[in-house]
């Protein structure tokens, strides 16, 4: 078995040479260039298992990067970790959209982003059916039965979003933040069945956003409870000298919820459902 390959696309010669160094002590295959076009040509010839992408770069952003990968055939389906000073919620959900996979802020914690790299890879070697943290479809799993509903219709779809969760990945470390990440997963598949039908469906839109798609008759007790049950437990992930001043802020981790009615043939592709769904969101 050949060592998975990582591209790193970073205009700091310092943070290149860091992740440079430390992917290849532990085994990785690592290719690093400084701007984006060169980024785009790498991708193509060496073909990565991965790239590291930072958005600030000397010639095309990390955005149009992603943009050109995803558009062609040989590189489209390679995972994209974002890294990059940008810590507007406006710039990861462009990167998201754009198929970005991962997306971690600098200054970022090495054995966060080793881990980070480590589940994006499991992913693709899995066909990217299932998210590693939750266990819940991800990807094409996530689409083919997302068709499936809107071929149908008569169903209602729930996007909800677990909001801020990179601050409290900053101040609490990774391993808290996919404590979080289970436990919702676990509340909201526990509130589901309470309410459950044999047409029910779990999946993740994307690592802290979950989509649910019941009967359209089932949604609206299902939403007051989630939004009950989520929103009185969201306080107690964090350490209990924090509570009273977390609740002050407006930072502190939340919940949104978007929902809308599936009519049969109503969108294009399960794409164009999801975009309409971050839409309604926002």
């Amino acid at each position: 078995m050949t060592d998975p390959k990582i591209l790193i696309v970073e205009d700091d010669l310092d943070v290149a040479e860091m992740l440079n160094s430390y992917f290849r002590g532990q085994g990785y295959e690592v290719f690093a260039v400084n701007w984006g076009r060169d980024g785009v040509r790498s991708a193509t010839t060496v073909h990565p298992d991965l790239v590291i992408l930072d958005i600030r770069l000397p010639d095309i952003d990390g955005f149009e990067v992603a943009t050109q990968l995803r558009s062609e055939r040989r590189t489209h389906d390679i995972p994209i970790i974002f890294l990059t000073e940008k810590r507007d919620r406006a710039d990861r959900l462009r990167g998201l959209e754009l198929g970005g996979d991962d997306y971690i802020t600098k200054p970022f914690d090495m054995q966060e982003l080793h881990l980070r790299v480590r589940n994006a890879l499991r992913r693709m070697n899995r066909g990217a059916l299932t998210d590693p943290i939750s266990g819940l479809p991800v990807g094409e799993f996530l689409d083919e039965r997302l068709s499936e509903y809107m071929r149908k219709g008569s169903y209602a779809v729930l996007l909800i979003s677990l909001e801020n969760m990179d601050g409290f990945r900053e101040a609490y470390g990774f391993v808290a933040a996919d404590d979080v990440l289970r436990a919702v997963s676990v509340m909201i598949t526990n509130t589901l069945r309470e309410l459950s039908s044999p047409d029910d469906f779990l999946g993740h839109m994307a690592p802290t956003e979950f989509l649910l798609v019941v009967p359209s008759g089932n949604l609206p007790g299902l939403k007051d409870r989630l939004r009950i049950r989520l929103g009185q437990s969201l306080e107690y992930f964090y350490p209990a000298k924090d509570r009273a001043q977390t609740l002050k802020l407006s930072s502190r981790l939340a919940v949104k919820l978007a929902e809308l009615q599936l009519l049969p043939r109503q969108f294009a592709d399960p794409e164009k459902l999801k975009q309409e769904l971050v839409r309604l969101k926002q």
